[in-house]
């Protein structure tokens, strides 16, 4: 695998990341079998995804990447889809995730 195609597996895996803990919300306690079900298919996906990308990116910059990736998508899907406040303090943490994302993906592995 090249280095672009890890990194555009650990997109991928960060977006099913984020599909995953919708999925979970949706799931109810584990009480709805159909988003059960697709949260346990796209957690199966994205562990998938980050453990390839891995033979290639270093583990610490993958791994925080991706969590970032997550962390980013599920604030931002939370409040689109559940209504979640975004008081300018969420944003600020955001954008210090987005920050540290960016200097992870550009430092020199």
């Amino acid at each position: 695998m090249t280095q672009s195609a890890a990194w555009l597996w650990l997109v991928v895996a960060g977006l099913c990341d984020v599909a995953w803990a919708i999925a979970m919300k949706y799931a109810q306690g584990y009480t709805r079998p159909g988003w059960t079900l697709l949260s346990l298919l796209l957690l199966g996906i994205f562990v998938y995804l980050l453990g390839r990308t891995l033979d290639v990116l270093p583990v610490g910059t993958a791994y925080a990447v991706w969590t970032g990736i997550g962390a980013v998508g599920t604030v931002v899907m939370g409040v689109w889809l559940f209504g979640e406040t975004l008081h300018p303090l969420r944003l600020a943490g955001v954008a210090l995730v987005v920050a540290g994302i960016v200097a992870l993906k550009w430092a020199p592995a």
